[in-house]
């Protein structure tokens, strides 16, 4: 069973990940969190194996975030997902392992999400 935390500040983008997920088998969402901190808490209580992180999330730098979520849990995965195109780089960059637009079909979505579960 592969943990996932959806971390994003729009409950709307937060619902339609839930319904693109709901689609895999084997997949909890083992959480929700609209802010940085929120996401820190869950990852230390729920011990995830994904995180889906809005590369804009409110209180910390996405690369802040990444280090301490890391600190936490050595073997997270993140999908990095934005808005904005040009945050690609700077997430991969920073190490996250995908880039998820926020404006991709659900089936990409559900495709970059399943290799992640390989």
């Amino acid at each position: 069973m592969m943990r996932v935390i959806l971390a994003d500040d729009e409950m709307r983008v937060r619902s339609a990940l839930k319904l693109v997920l709901a689609q895999i088998a084997g997949l909890q969402i083992a959480g929700e969190a609209a802010d940085a901190t929120t996401v820190l808490q869950i990852v230390a209580l729920k011990q995830p194996d994904l995180v889906l992180l809005d590369w804009e999330l409110p209180s910390l730098s996405p690369e802040q975030l990444l280090r301490l979520m890391w600190y936490e849990r050595p073997s997270l995965k993140i999908i990095a997902m934005s808005s904005r195109p040009e945050a690609e780089q700077a997430a991969l960059a920073a190490g996250a392992h995908l880039f998820l637009s926020k404006s991709e079909p659900p089936e990409r979505v559900l495709h970059k999400i399943l290799t992640m579960m390989e």
